[in-house]
């Protein structure tokens, strides 16, 4: 199985052009606001390879990293 999950991402753009992340689509259509950004930065997936700007995100209490990676969203696929 894929480590990168590919996901549709609502966000908008902010008055000081700053792009936020407001929700994610996952696979299966389950929708997950994002409650909080905690950080944004130019970082690397380990777990799943690939490089870009990783949104530190809390969805449901639990930190997620959410990556923009050439014009598409990821993240990072849990192990079961």
């Amino acid at each position: 199985m894929d480590p990168k999950v590919y996901v549709a991402v609502t966000a908008e753009f902010g008055v000081d052009g700053q792009l936020r992340p407001l929700t994610i689509t996952w696979e299966d259509g389950r929708i997950y606001e994002i409650d909080r950004v905690l950080d944004v930065r130019r970082a690397a997936s380990l777990k799943a390879g690939g490089a870009g700007i990783r949104y530190t995100c809390r969805i449901q209490g639990k930190v997620t990293y959410l990556f923009l990676e050439n014009d598409r969203w990821f993240v990072e696929r849990r192990a079961v």
